[in-house]
């Protein structure tokens, strides 16, 4: 049996040892191929890294991702030194409980709500966007840009709001997005919203990065429902080596996902301040530092590998419209859609329509990626523009600035068939478990019901360019684009 003085003697980039629920890894190979990056280990290294790991990584992880030969074995409890309390990243921002539910009217309430109740580090997760903080406040600037054109004296009595997203019914035009690690939030963690698409019959579109082993929400979802509905989709990051790709997609068929998206704008992960500042905060506060990649770079060496460490991020840089063929190959035609997330130019979506996939996501990732990237909203004018065919070929579903019902119901009348929203969850689980979900979805409902009938439609198919005004935001899109060399600068 180890001791903790053992394992404390493995405490670098070198060789990195860390003790799990009282057994002792050695994770030095896994550094640079850790989804978090070597930094958020290493902090943890010759350590008990228990409270920090079990948050955040379902069940087996690290039992899964690990070769025999690194699970060394057991230590001595009383040779362990327990953790250090570390107040920046465990204590939350208000000790007051959050405002009871029933008084959350919107999910702003709910945002508030969690802004006050979660721990600093679930909250820098969670807010947390891309440099300027440009594309975040796009998304949801670009949504005021659009008005609507309410028609009166209609029988609105009843309305409805069922929808068909990536193929499955839905009882609302709204689906759940990808969000990871649900857990530093509520020790639910993503169960609370497996919980929400069972009761509400919404599908949610699981992360690859959930903090809730997938098969455990796929068991959810269905026992859940109890024939009412709800589905799982699959959001995969492609990894560098095939192998993992390949077992991540038969992870998600033999789990019964109902769709694939595969998540195409981060060759790189963006620089997201706000969760990087508190991370430094918490490596100063426990002594120890580890310089950001790219202060350990060499910038004499011109010469990266092309398939080599990235410095932000485990995801292939490689991925293309060739490597695309292979995962729909891997996929298969009868597993489900295969959709694309993180859409955001015309050219694109013609590219996907071209490569034969089913659906588009268009997406700036919450503006959490590139910086000063286009809204859905805008990118969708800009597909009706430039290429309208696409519309009429591939489904397309949107997120990013989402907060209100009658946001949704604009994404509709542009031609969405789902919309997704996924902060506004993570707060809800954060603030209130399952029951904030369930809050957050009743919230949406009410105020989509209650908005159609004020602009006079019965059903979402009445949606169309003719219920909104665009204008606004129509004077902000390119006039000309090369690849559409016919297209006239009107819509």
């Amino acid at each position: 049996m180890l001791t903790g003085d053992e394992v404390g003697q493995h405490n670098s980039r070198d060789s990195c040892w860390v003790i799990i629920r009282g057994n002792a890894y050695d994770v030095t190979n896994f550094l640079d191929k850790h989804p978090g990056g070597p930094r958020s280990i290493l902090r943890w290294a010759g350590k008990d890294a228990t409270e920090e790991y079990e948050p955040i990584h379902p069940a087996g992880t690290i039992e899964k991702h690990l070769p025999i030969e690194c699970h060394l074995g057991l230590v001595n409890p009383s040779t362990v030194s327990a953790p250090a309390q570390n107040t920046s990243a465990s204590s939350t921002q208000d000790p007051a409980k959050p405002p009871p539910l029933s008084l959350c009217l919107n999910l702003h309430d709910i945002e508030h709500a969690a802004s006050k109740t979660v721990s600093k580090r679930a909250w820098a997760y969670f807010h947390s966007a891309a440099d300027s903080l440009a594309s975040e406040r796009t998304n949801a600037a670009d949504w005021a840009k659009i008005s609507f054109r309410p028609r009166i004296l209609r029988n609105v009595a009843r309305v409805s709001t069922r929808r068909r997203i990536l193929g499955q019914a839905a009882s609302l035009p709204v689906m759940i997005a990808p969000a990871a690690l649900a857990r530093l939030a509520h020790p639910d963690g993503e169960l609370c919203l497996a919980r929400g698409a069972a009761r509400y019959n919404v599908p949610y579109c699981a992360s690859a990065y959930s903090s809730v082993a997938h098969g455990e929400l796929a068991a959810c979802v269905a026992a859940d429902g109890q024939g009412r509905g709800g589905k799982l989709f699959f959001q995969m990051y492609v990894p560098r080596a095939r192998d993992e790709a390949a077992a991540m997609i038969a992870g998600a068929r033999d789990n019964g996902c109902a769709a694939l998206v595969v998540t195409v704008d981060t060759p790189v992960v963006g620089r997201r301040e706000e969760d990087e500042r508190h991370s430094l905060e918490a490596e100063l506060e426990s002594g120890v530092y580890v310089p950001p990649a790219y202060a350990q770079r060499d910038m004499a060496d011109a010469a990266p590998d092309p398939e080599g460490s990235e410095p932000r991020g485990p995801h292939s840089a490689a991925l293309d419209w060739e490597e695309l063929k292979w995962i729909r190959k891997q996929w298969g035609t009868q597993s489900g859609p295969l959709a694309l997330k993180g859409i955001q130019t015309a050219e694109d979506a013609k590219l996907a329509m071209e490569a034969g996939v089913d659906a588009i996501y268009l997406s700036n990732h919450g503006g959490r990626q590139a910086d000063h990237a286009p809204s859905a909203a805008r990118t969708m004018l800009e597909i009706r523009k430039f290429c309208p065919e696409v519309l009429e070929r591939m489904e397309v579903v949107l997120d990013g600035g989402v907060r209100r019902g009658a946001d949704v119901l604009k994404a509709v009348a542009l031609g969405a068939s789902g919309v997704a929203l996924g902060r506004p969850f993570m707060y809800a689980l954060g603030a209130y478990g399952t029951e904030g979900v369930f809050r957050a979805i009743e919230i949406l409902r009410d105020e989509i019901e209650n908005q159609m009938r004020l602009i006079g439609v019965t059903s979402l198919d009445q949606l169309n360019l003719e219920s909104i005004n665009t204008t606004i935001l129509e004077q902000e899109l390119p006039r000309s684009l090369s690849a559409f060399p016919r297209v006239s600068s009107k819509l």
